[in-house]
Formats: structure tokens, sequence, C-alpha cells
């Protein structure tokens, strides 16, 4: 088991609907042990398993919910 933690710059997200999409989607992710949302500094912060699931995975989850990753 890989454990590893990446924050990223997440756009768009304004409230506290952003925030549960987020974590719902990606919280749904093989591999994933915690989404934390930070609305005031615009990141998510995931602790996952990587050699279940791709940092390019967490991100096109959180775009598919209508964000832009930067």
């Amino acid at each position: 088991m890989a454990k590893e933690v990446k924050s990223l710059n997440v756009e768009g997200m304004s409230c506290s609907h952003c925030e549960s999409s987020i974590k719902k989607a990606v919280g749904a992710l093989n591999g994933v042990e915690s989404v934390i949302v930070d609305l005031k500094t615009k990141k998510v912060s995931v602790d996952f398993d990587s050699d279940k699931v791709s940092v390019d995975t967490i991100k096109d989850t959180i775009e598919d919910q209508g964000f832009d990753v930067k």
C-alpha cells in the first residue's frame, strides 16, 4: 500500500454543495481514504492509496463535477 496525500488547487468551488459533490465523487473512488475541501483556500486534500487510484483519476473526477483543477 502506497499511501499518499495530495493537495490540489480547485477553481469554481463556492458553497457547501460544491464541497459535498467533490467529497462524494472523490470519496467513492477505490483507494481514497479521505477528502478535505477548503473553500477559502480553494484546495482539496486527498489521502489515498496510489496503488489503487492515480492523481489523474482524482483530478478527472473533480473536473467531471464541473470544477477546474489547476
